[in-house]
């Protein structure tokens, strides 16, 4: 007999499954006894006939006392219905009956007549069941050993599994044996009834309303069923009835479930996924979740649910325009979300993206993980190289059309470049980012032949600026206004553009550079014009660390920048170096580490008063406290970040560079950027993040 979970009143979804009882599996019926005792099960089941109460010849088998328990009755792992267990416990009644002439002239001396007392005892039991709308008698046989036969001792019990019975429904059991030597025991259960659980829709929200008696106690669950792993738990209460919970229309995701049961002993608990398949929970789980790159070519999707889902990597070229799929020649790989995975890369570059496309072959996800620590997108050429037997090589051009041959007469930069690119690919000025048996790709910079093409175009330019200003001087009394004019003009433009700032920072570890590339790319945003050592490792690897940033920190001055030093325990570490001994040992530090070559030429302008106005200071707050920097840097504003970032944002632009209300949303919008890889650098090393921060509030209770 199937059991309506609920009574079948849920309009949530499929069929809940029943947790926390002991389960049966089959739909045999099945005796079991005490030991020393043997039972046997009739097969098939009996007309209930109690009949009259008979004398008992001598001792008899008689049930004295009965005990439920509830259990399940399992079909299939989630097809289960309740079932009722009956123990049955047994006692000698009655003595041997002493012949009168026995009793006369003493014992007979026939060993016969001693038999009965020593045989053992055998009877049938009878169990009646009714809950509507069933009715099962069953006959149990059960033999006890003449040793365990003692008038008026109890002797054990036999155990019947099980009569199925409906959620919630009162039960009434009879025992007595055939033939009947006593009144037949009765017993009556009412099963414990589930809460009633319906939904509603208003609005935005979502309410589950769970329909008891007034007063019961139960305990709410809400979890997220795993695929893969165990049931994450989200949200727990005991609660009293009736009671409605409000949860957010977002917080709705495929595997979110409800579990279910009364505060009673022996409960049934009862769980259902009544979004599986909600449109609205799916587009939720593409929402919250999140692509993290793990250093130094891991990745992970963190998302409360599987998702259906295949990774690929593509191609964003600056200035717009779909990210094109690099798919062939690189594989496609089937996504385990919160598992770290690998991508088949030798080096990152900002331009690479990661595509989450569903199994619909929809595009859900696209973020370009690397634009953080390498800063914002090249304008850089991807060939991609084609090897086939024989060492047969062939090189094509992505472009937005598809892969276009270099040497070729098409009407694209990659052809009109082609030589060029070849011999840059060969001088080793390209960037190989993936190999294989099968081919490669590699980034090629184009900067040098944007300069190349438009120089002609800016001489023209140029030429025409000059003859017009000549003419212009011609009649110098009709336009002295206007030049007036055209002065303030430029100097309003020129600080439009952005003021020059360079930083200098000790890579103490990996999160620690991300979190100047994230400072960096926002600061870009301002405008300023940001130089870093982090987006410049070409040009530091080829010139060498103090050449790099004695020319950058000339041409900042020159320009009117700051030079920004970013304290951090690794750059106070090297300033109390340099302090203490004037000088710091070859080779302690990484070739690409900047700011200990800075050092020799920082350290003079402090020493002799020409760093105010030039140099600010700044360290981040949760890192590092105010008292660890150097006094000799004080000398110039040394400003926390972020709590102190309106001063160190107005300091950057430099006065009248402001507008009324720009600092506010410069401030809001550099705080959002910085405040997750802040997170990052403070997270214990191991810990994992999930990014997941939903939570339901209790809502009316009716």
């Amino acid at each position: 007999m199937p059991v309506p979970w609920f009574l079948l009143s849920f309009a949530l979804g499929p069929s809940p499954v029943v947790l926390s009882l002991e389960r049966l599996v089959g739909p045999q019926d099945a005796a079991h006894c005490s030991p020393g005792l043997s039972c046997h099960l009739w097969g098939g089941d009996m007309l209930c006939l109690p009949g009259n109460i008979v004398s008992a010849p001598g001792p008899v088998l008689v049930p004295t006392r009965l005990q439920t328990e509830l259990v399940l009755r399992c079909y299939q792992e989630t097809d289960c219905d309740l079932c009722v267990r009956v123990a049955v416990h047994l006692a000698v009644r009655g003595h041997w009956e002493e012949p009168e002439d026995e009793e006369q002239f003493g014992r007979a001396a026939d060993p016969d007549l001693e038999e009965p007392k020593n045989a053992s005892l055998q009877a049938q039991v009878v169990l009646s069941f009714q809950a509507y709308p069933t009715a099962r008698c069953v006959l149990l046989e059960v033999q006890v050993p003449a040793a365990l036969v003692q008038p008026g001792q109890s002797v054990g019990s036999v155990v019947f599994d099980c009569f199925e019975a409906a959620v919630g429904a009162e039960v009434r059991i009879w025992s007595y044996t055939q033939p009947r030597y006593e009144k037949e025991l009765n017993f009556t259960q009412q099963l414990p009834a589930l809460p009633s659980l319906s939904v509603s829709a208003d609005g935005e929200d979502v309410h589950l309303v769970l329909d008891v008696s007034e007063g019961q106690r139960f305990g709410l669950s809400l979890y997220w069923n795993q695929v893969q792993g165990p049931t994450k738990p989200w949200w727990h209460r005991n609660l009293t009835g009736p009671q409605t919970i409000t949860l957010n229309h977002t917080d709705l995701v495929p595997c979110l479930c409800i579990q279910v049961w009364p505060l009673e002993p022996d409960s049934v608990r009862t769980s259902i996924c009544p979004f599986t398949n909600d449109s609205h929970a799916h587009r939720n789980l593409w929402r919250v979740a999140r692509l993290q790159l793990l250093p130094p070519r891991g990745w992970r999707l963190n998302a409360p649910c599987s998702l259906p889902a295949e990774a690929t990597l593509c191609w964003q070229a600056p200035g717009g325009g779909p990210c094109q799929s690099l798919v062939p020649p690189l594989p496609r790989e089937n996504v385990t979300v919160n598992k770290a995975l690998e991508f088949p890369l030798l080096k990152g570059h900002p331009n690479l993206c990661v595509q989450q496309v569903s199994s619909g072959e929809k595009l859900q996800m696209q973020e370009c993980l690397w634009s953080d620590s390498l800063g914002p997108l090249k304008d850089d050429k991807l060939l991609v190289e084609t090897r086939g037997p024989q060492d047969n090589r062939s090189l094509c051009a992505l472009e937005p059309s598809g892969c276009a041959p270099l040497l070729s007469t098409a009407s694209t930069r990659a052809a009109r470049l082609g030589e060029q690119l070849l011999q840059d690919l060969q001088s080793g000025q390209c960037l190989q980012l993936w190999d294989d048996d099968l081919g490669a790709l590699w980034a090629c910079p184009m900067d040098k032949y944007i300069h190349q093409r438009w120089a002609l175009v800016w001489l023209a330019c140029l030429l025409f600026a000059a003859v017009l200003f000549i003419l212009l001087l011609l009649k110098k009394d009709h336009v002295k206004g206007w030049l007036r004019f055209l002065k303030e003009d430029v100097r309003s433009g020129g600080a439009a553009r952005g003021r020059a700032a360079l930083l200098l920072y000790s890579a103490d570890d990996a999160g620690f550079e991300r979190l100047v590339g994230t400072l960096a790319s926002a600061l870009c945003q301002l405008p300023l014009r940001v130089v870093v050592d982090l987006w410049s490792r070409r040009e530091l690897s080829a010139q060498g660390s103090l050449a790099w940033f004695h020319a950058q920190r000339l041409q900042t001055l020159q320009e009117g920048g700051m030079v920004v030093l970013l304290f951090s325990p690794g750059a106070v570490a090297l300033c109390h170096e340099w302090l203490q001994d004037g000088t710091s040992a070859p080779g302690a530090h990484r070739p690409h580490d900047a700011f200990s070559a800075s050092l020799s030429c920082v350290l003079p302008d402090f020493l002799q008063g020409r760093a105010p106005g030039r140099y600010i200071g700044a360290y981040f707050d949760s890192l590092l406290c105010p008292d660890a920097v150097p006094t000799l840097f004080r000398a110039v504003p040394v400003l926390a970040l972020p709590s102190q970032l309106p001063d160190f944002l107005r300091t950057l632009q430099g006065p009248g560079a402001t507008r009324p209300g720009w600092l506010r949303d410069r401030v809001e919008q550099v705080s959002r950027a910085l405040q997750p890889a802040l997170d990052s650098c403070l997270r214990p090393p191991g810990t994992q993040e999930t990014g997941f921060e939903m939570g339901p509030e209790a809502g009316d209770r009716t």
